[in-house]
């Protein structure tokens, strides 16, 4: 099971990276040296990661896994591992060797700003998730 913010979050989740890559473009334009350009080549790439990670955001629920892309990593969590999912979002689980550990969800993160649709829409993926956990 997939679970993904609407694609008008997911355009969102992608601004992070897509406005600093815009400035880095038109740096990279008018930079004169070799130096600075190469440096402004360089954030636009990170940027660009940035960007198409933020789209990607989401949850992806396996047999015996679970898989949460985030901004800059991406876990995986054995299901059996999982204690809890918090409202957040975050997955609470532990580690073969007892650690405690808590995984954010940053595709399912409410803004008070957020429309109530959307809330609501982030909202049902958290409780699928849940329900995912507890079988």
């Amino acid at each position: 099971m997939e679970l993904l913010p609407w694609r008008v979050n997911r355009v969102a989740n992608s601004a992070p990276g897509v406005i600093p890559a815009v400035v880095a473009i038109a740096y990279l334009v008018q930079a004169g040296g070799i130096l600075p350009r190469l440096l402004a080549c360089l954030a636009l790439i990170g940027f660009a990661v940035i960007a198409l990670r933020g789209y990607h955001l989401g949850v992806r629920c396996e047999h015996r896994t679970l898989v949460v892309r985030g901004y800059l990593r991406t876990r995986v969590i054995a299901r059996e591992s999982i204690t809890g999912i918090t409202d957040f979002p975050a997955v609470r689980w532990t580690t073969p060797r007892g650690r405690k550990r808590w995984t954010p969800i940053t595709a399912f993160m409410t803004n008070a700003n957020e429309i109530s649709v959307s809330r609501r829409h982030k909202a049902q993926a958290v409780g699928k998730l849940r329900r995912w956990a507890r079988r």
